[in-house]
């Protein structure tokens, strides 16, 4: 089953027309995306866009054979632009199937939004799965359990949610290539763009691009040890979070616990609950090693800084005799062991630091102490992680990978 993508951007098309933001500025020549259209095998268009027919000239392709359009987005959804000779666009209830005498199969899935998502099945078996802008699949929980499709088309910026949803019914798997589409100006065009679908396990194609569904592709790697540095307020736990939100079960790990009587560390604790998927876990402790040493979903561990703070407390690393007198040694050996259970896990792991090397040299010993021995900490969990970033003013610069 080939497919080509007519357009790959929001419906507005990107740069949106009466927009100044900086990502429609320098979404310019092969950065341009028109409104998001799909032509399958030449004889099923999915979305009536405008300037549908020249797009598909543009890519070598003709709407001549096209037997049958299928609207995706909303009922009041954006105007739509009809070429003469093309049948009338319509759409399939939600759950019904539609057979086509190409040989398709073409089934509506049900949304949480409105619009209507397309499995498309293709004359050999292959199995396409279309979701329309800001639409996810709803009701998958009382699915029978159903073979992964080869290739899904969604919008994976703004509904990262919909992607892990499919993931926790085993209609995506590692092997499944993932498009993203219906790309709007939330996102810079670019290297940025790129960065986060490959965390996704997806990617972005130009226009008029024709993929063959079904047939191998390399899926972008989805690092299994990531480290996100930055400084306070730099957005390091958003973007942690923001790699494993297409995932279905996360343990989070709050190294921080819970402060009695403290309200500003109780609203910080609230706001990140309030980001995180509500299908996620959340674990408050500073043992760690045996969490990476176990088998199970992704972790996110929030953050490091935390965890040295408690691990010098357990040494008395604040007072400068039972520092001297084997405190130090002591830390060394728990960093080691947290660095060596980092080395050996197979769980995928994303972690917050503090990047500190920057910073004003604190005032005190104790200050100091702590100073150093987080970027110690930092280096050495570097040392084992094939992604490093480091967040400055929410700009995520790679390091490593």
């Amino acid at each position: 089953m080939e497919l080509t993508l007519l357009g790959t951007g929001g419906p507005e098309g990107l740069p949106r027309s009466d927009c100044p933001c900086a990502s429609c500025a320098s979404s310019l020549g092969d950065a341009a995306r028109a409104a998001t259209a799909l032509l399958v095998d030449g004889v099923l268009l999915l979305d009536l866009t405008p300037g549908a027919a020249f797009a598909a000239a543009r890519s070598g392709h003709s709407l001549s054979g096209v037997n049958q359009v299928l609207l995706s987005h909303p009922h009041d959804g954006p105007a739509l632009e009809h070429p003469a000779g093309l049948p009338a666009a319509g759409r399939v209830p939600d759950g019904r199937e539609l057979a086509l005498m190409s040989g398709h199969r073409v089934r509506a899935m049900p949304l949480d939004t409105p619009g209507t998502g397309y499995a498309v099945t293709g004359p050999a078996g292959e199995r396409l799965l279309y979701l329309p802008p800001g639409g996810a699949a709803a009701g998958l929980d009382g699915e029978p359990p159903a073979d992964a499709y080869d290739m899904v088309v969604a919008d994976v910026v703004a509904r990262p949610d919909a992607l892990a949803r499919l993931r926790d019914a085993g209609l995506v798997t590692p092997t499944t290539d993932v498009i993203a589409v219906h790309l709007d100006h939330d996102v810079p065009p670019g290297a940025e763009l790129r960065r986060r679908l490959a965390a996704a396990g997806a990617r972005a194609v130009p226009d008029g691009s024709t993929l063959v569904v079904g047939e191998y592709h390399a899926v972008p790697d989805v690092p299994l040890r990531t480290l996100v540095l930055g400084g306070a307020r730099s957005g390091k736990s958003y973007e942690a979070e923001r790699r494993l939100e297409t995932f279905p079960d996360v343990v989070y790990v709050a190294t921080g616990g819970t402060r009695d009587g403290d309200a500003d560390w109780a609203a910080r604790v609230r706001a990140h609950r309030e980001r995180r998927s509500g299908s996620w876990q959340t674990e408050e402790t500073c043992e760690l090693v045996p969490l990476l040493a176990a088998d199970g979903p992704p972790l996110l561990i929030d953050c490091l800084a935390l965890w040295l703070t408690d691990a010098m407390d357990r040494v008395e690393a604040w007072d400068d005799a039972k520092w001297a007198g084997g405190g130090e040694q002591a830390l060394r050996e728990r960093t080691a062991e947290l660095t060596a259970a980092v080395r050996g896990t197979r769980r995928t792991v994303v972690a917050v630091s503090n990047e500190v090397g920057s910073g004003v040299v604190p005032a005190t010993a104790a200050g100091r102490r702590f100073r150093d021995e987080l970027g110690r900490l930092n280096t050495a969990f570097a040392a084992e992680c094939e992604h490093v970033l480091l967040v400055v003013a929410g700009q995520a610069l790679a390091l490593r990978g």
